[in-house]
């Protein structure tokens, strides 16, 4: 169950939000008493409610904003009993001076906005021994292991508990709490207004992660990076499983670089079953990993995980889809293969010198065409050009020759610098293919001003569903509908409007 914290100033916004909730199927809310601006209202906010309501109201200490005395904190708490109100959250110092009263059930919760204590199960015997109806654990994530720890604890509870790790790197308890046996996790109302630090929307936990769906025998997928709150990998990957009906969840995990190895060696306590790799993990995933093929032992970096009985296995579906995506276009245009074998041009210009230019150079390569590298680093494109055997320039040079096809292996261009390009309209010709790998937005200002020349156009979209088309068959074992996907993908990026 998804509980939809309300945190608003106005008792009228409260009301309308909660009526609104129930209206689209929510059955529990949390009423963020803190958040009102002047005497809070109790009866008015209870009278006549739609659905169920949790009370709280937040100290500063604990990630609230209540600005009064603690006296008149607990009067309000008190009062919230006294009314009828469904839950009371109470802070595990306080629950002692609020009695048991009514049918009101107790939510008796500890935060801490710092870190995540190394002896929860200790911490927990202590709030399931306040006379808790619920036991309610937040704390901050510092470690993809701490998510690990909190569902655990939850898991081996036999009090119905609610545990969760704040911050980016906690998000994956929030998505799996329920699979773990928590009676509920927390949502906010908007994406935008979150009310505790990684607090996801509630639509979001409903229409991407189908929260009231996952359950004990549910499996775990996800993409591990860092950052990863931009990927919009989750969105793909969640509805290709729900139009496939199948029973599996696509979760972030924020990972830093320092904690890969112990994320990697916990991942059958979760347990993990696959893993879409990106900045910056593709290369230090492979000393993992038993089992690589072709394409990631030529590559050097992998950006998909199969976990087995057998171990680890590693896999690149970069180099495919580039090809795919690439190769498609050309024939939409009636571009018939210039060479034995090959995708419809003979030269390429690869803009960057990360694991995605690594993997596209070697696609290319792999497809018989003259390959060029140019980076801002000329010693990475020179050390990437060395291992596929092509050539290498600095990234001022790269307009001095003309190519069939320039490829964008770079963040340029992408959401919030969507005013940037690294490649200027003044060097575009219409004979070109060019193909940008940035999918946020879809029409980047690259593919924009190669429209207007009338260059073939290949965008970030296209390649992003079929690399991720090739993750879910090596994955499930089926082909994913690639259209559910798209469309995905794009009401994602909001990019399913026509061209500019």
């Amino acid at each position: 169950m998804i509980c939809v914290s309300i945190g608003r100033g106005r008792h009228r916004h409260i009301i309308a939000e909660h009526k609104h909730l129930a209206t689209n199927g929510v059955t529990l809310v949390e009423l963020r008493l803190d958040y009102i601006q002047g005497e809070v209202q109790i009866k008015r906010l209870l009278k006549d409610r739609p659905c169920p309501a949790i009370l709280t109201c937040r100290r500063k200490r604990d990630g609230g904003r209540w600005e009064h005395s603690e006296d008149a904190r607990l009067r309000l708490l008190r009062t919230a009993i006294v009314e009828g109100a469904d839950y009371v959250d109470l802070e595990d110092d306080v629950a002692g001076n609020v009695p048991l009263y009514g049918a009101t059930k107790r939510i008796i919760s500890h935060h801490d906005l710092n870190k995540t204590p190394a002896d929860l199960t200790l911490l927990h015997k202590r709030l399931a021994s306040l006379n808790a109806d619920v036991v309610k654990i937040a704390t901050m994530a510092n470690h993809p292991i701490d998510n690990l720890r909190m569902l655990e604890m939850v898991h081996a509870s036999r009090v119905p508990t609610v545990g969760i790790c704040m911050g980016d790197i906690g998000v994956p308890t929030r998505i799996l709490g329920g699979r773990a046996g928590s009676p509920f996790t927390f949502a906010t109302f908007n994406d935008d207004r979150a009310l505790a630090p990684g607090q996801i929307g509630w639509r979001q936990m409903q229409d991407v992660y189908h929260y009231d769906s996952i359950g004990r025998s549910t499996r775990i997928y996800g993409v591990v990076a860092d950052p990863v709150a931009h990927s919009l990998s989750p969105v793909v990957h969640n509805a290709a499983l729900a139009a496939a009906g199948i029973d599996a969840v696509y979760v972030p995990f924020r990972v830093p670089a320092e904690q890969l190895d112990e994320f990697l060696s916990g991942a059958p306590r979760w347990p993990l079953s696959g893993l879409s790799v990106t900045i910056p993990h593709k290369e230090a995933v492979l000393r993992h990993c038993q089992q690589q093929d072709d394409l990631v032992r030529s590559i050097g970096a992998a950006n998909t995980l199969s976990f087995g009985p057998e171990g680890i296995s590693a896999f690149n579906s970069d180099a495919g889809a580039a090809v795919e995506s690439l190769t498609a276009a050309l024939v939409d245009n009636d571009q018939p293969a210039s060479a034995p074998d090959g995708i419809g041009v003979k030269n390429a210009l690869v803009l960057g010198a990360g694991g995605a230019a690594r993997a596209l150079a070697f696609g290319l390569r792999r497809q018989h065409v003259d390959v060029t590298i140019a980076s801002r680093t000329l010693e990475r494109a020179k050390k990437i050009a060395a291992e596929v055997g092509c050539k290498a320039v600095d990234w001022q040079a790269r307009y001095r020759h003309p190519y069939e096809c320039i490829v964008n292996a770079t963040p340029v261009g992408m959401h919030p610098n969507v005013d940037e390009t690294p490649y200027d309209k003044e060097h575009l010709r219409p004979y070109m293919a060019v193909f940008d790998t940035v999918y946020n937005p879809e029409n980047t200002l690259l593919v924009k001003e190669a429209r207007t020349i009338g260059c073939r156009i290949v965008t970030g979209v296209e390649m992003f569903v079929r690399q991720a088309a090739i993750q879910f068959r090596i994955w499930h074992g089926v082909e994913p509908d690639q259209r559910v996907m798209r469309e995905a993908l794009k009401r994602a990026t909001a990019s399913a409007k026509a061209p500019d």
